[in-house]
């Protein structure tokens, strides 16, 4: 089986594969990605683990290299990735519970030695139970907000207060494994 590269430092994402019982290694990226939407969101996202796959390419010979990008897009049209400060964090937190937002993440596989390249996006609505200004204060105190787009975790206490959501629910952890592994079948490699 072919080596795999995790492009990302993510957390999240090294949680999601080692739980799919994917064995790789992570190299982050060093891309310096977009934060404007040029077309629309799905566009964005892939662009952005296009950049992030092809730069640890570039420092590779071998292996299916993944990288991934997520972007929340509130109904207010406006991107909101991670938050700045632990202020921006409350601001973005209040705006997400004020009505759906949707989660994007983009998904792209290189195979470093062919150049071999498979992108894909993932899209999730996400509802949220409305918070107080101390509830929110509250949760930011026992969940980091700063490395996560949109300032929540789903899988930890931000289950909380998430009423539903339609969709991929490992999408809005940070990468969409039913969509990773359909991909990864393209390259010859089976999860299952």
């Amino acid at each position: 089986m072919q080596k795999i590269i995790l492009a990302s430092a993510s957390a999240q994402r090294k949680k999601l594969l080692a739980m799919a019982g994917v064995e790789f290694k992570v190299i982050p990226s060093r891309a310096e990605e977009l934060h404007k939407i040029t077309a629309n969101c799905s566009n964005l996202v892939k662009h952005n683990a296009i950049l992030k796959a092809r730069e640890v390419v570039g420092r590779v010979k071998q292996g299916l290299v993944i990288g991934a990008d997520t972007l929340v897009y509130a109904s207010h049209r406006r991107i909101i990735g991670k938050p700045r400060n632990l202020t921006h964090a409350k601001t973005i937190l209040q705006t997400l519970c004020s009505g759906p937002h949707w989660v994007y993440t983009g998904v792209a596989i290189i195979d470093a030695a062919t150049g071999k390249m498979v992108v894909d996006y993932e899209k999730t609505k996400v509802f949220m139970q409305k918070l107080s200004s101390d509830e929110i204060s509250r949760y930011h105190q026992i969940t980091n907000p700063l490395d996560k787009a949109g300032g929540f975790d789903i899988e930890g206490r931000g289950g909380l207060f998430i009423h539903r959501i339609e969709g991929c629910y490992s999408n809005v952890i940070g990468l969409p494994l039913p969509k990773l592994r359909v991909m990864l079948k393209e390259f010859g490699v089976k999860i299952l």
